[in-house]
């Protein structure tokens, strides 16, 4: 089973350098208007979402490339970091539906865009934990999901901070 996680060890290290990179930029790019996005309603906590999710996907790719690392092990791992990552996701999820502003298909769409990842991620280590080996495939999905959910939540962060 570890040789089975081997076998995706470039794709994690490239992951785990994508995610880290893109986690730092986001952070350095909302330090420029921090003071705007802090004071701009839902932003903060989408933000923070966005940067967990980036975080996890970092956590579950370097989780990989432990030696010797398990299945059982690895599912747990991505179980337990789609948890902390779930927690402000869920937090973003209550501050958009208490949004007054945007229409109600608006506030599901902002929320579906980032529970998607964590989903999938949840499913990933569920399989996992099962011996399912097919979770690392749905790992390798959550983790792109992760990239491009938080890539467009940051961007459109940045952008509506502006206007």
């Amino acid at each position: 089973m570890a040789d089975m996680l081997s076998q995706w060890s470039d794709f994690n290290v490239a992951m785990a350098g994508a995610s880290a990179a893109l986690a730092g930029l986001v952070i350095v790019a909302a330090s420029v208007n921090i003071d705007k996005i802090v004071k701009a309603g839902t932003l903060t906590a989408r933000l923070a979402a966005a940067i967990a999710t980036l975080v996890l996907a970092l956590v579950v790719s370097a989780a990989c490339l432990v030696p010797g690392i398990n299945l059982l092990s690895y599912g747990l791992v991505v179980l337990a970091a789609t948890a902390g990552a779930g927690w402000f996701q869920v937090h973003a999820t209550w501050a958009i539906m208490r949004d007054p502003s945007p229409a109600q298909q608006s506030r599901i769409l902002k929320s579906i865009l980032g529970l998607l990842p964590i989903a999938i991620y949840l499913a990933a280590g569920t399989m996992m934990v099962g011996d399912q080996p097919g979770g690392l495939l749905l790992a390798a999905a959550g983790c792109l999901l992760a990239l491009v959910s938080a890539i467009l939540v940051s961007w459109i962060v940045l952008v509506e901070v502006l206007r």
